[in-house]
């Protein structure tokens, strides 16, 4: 499966739950998906609020024939930069979780461990108008082999079920 292919598998999976943008993206990354929660808890009447939680998700995807440690760290800054970029914190706001999927033929031992130690974390007003939390996940199409961070580890199922991977 080449690196085009299985991303326009993932992107079919996103789009029932995400609003996937595969046109006008701006450069480096191929597509981008965004989510977008908010619930609110009432007590008998809307007038009487008892909580509101929002919750934000932005997700990068870029496919590559190969991927070098620099282009990973590359990746990773610029997708966290707009990810966080979009939160807006306030009271009600919970988190902005950013997540990059890398797809590409080769990636080389040294990209792999860069992207194995890639953690970015922020809170907003010490957690009181939530936080943002880094996820990142790489598949190497050459040999079906799932890479990923530690936030992301929750992804590899999900994406070993899309990509039909054992």
């Amino acid at each position: 499966m080449s690196p085009s292919d299985a991303l326009q598998t993932i992107l079919r999976s996103f789009h029932r739950y995400y609003d996937v943008q595969e046109e006008c993206v701006e450069p480096p990354f191929d597509a981008e998906a965004a989510f977008h929660s908010h619930d609110e808890q009432f007590f008998l009447v809307k007038s009487a609020k008892l909580s509101e939680a929002e919750s934000h998700e932005y997700i990068f995807f870029a496919a590559r024939d190969s991927l070098s440690p620099e282009e990973v760290q590359a990746l990773g800054q610029t997708a966290w930069e707009r990810g966080t970029g979009r939160a807006r914190p306030h009271s009600s706001h919970r988190s902005t979780d950013v997540t990059l999927v890398l797809i590409a033929e080769t990636i080389s031992p040294e990209a792999k461990a860069c992207l194995e130690k890639s953690k970015y974390y922020q809170s907003y007003r010490f957690t009181f108008h939530g936080w943002s939390h880094y996820r990142a996940i790489a598949l190497e199409t050459s040999t079906s082999t799932l890479i990923c961070n530690r936030r992301g580890r929750e992804l590899r199922k999900l994406f070993r079920d899309i990509l039909k991977l054992s």
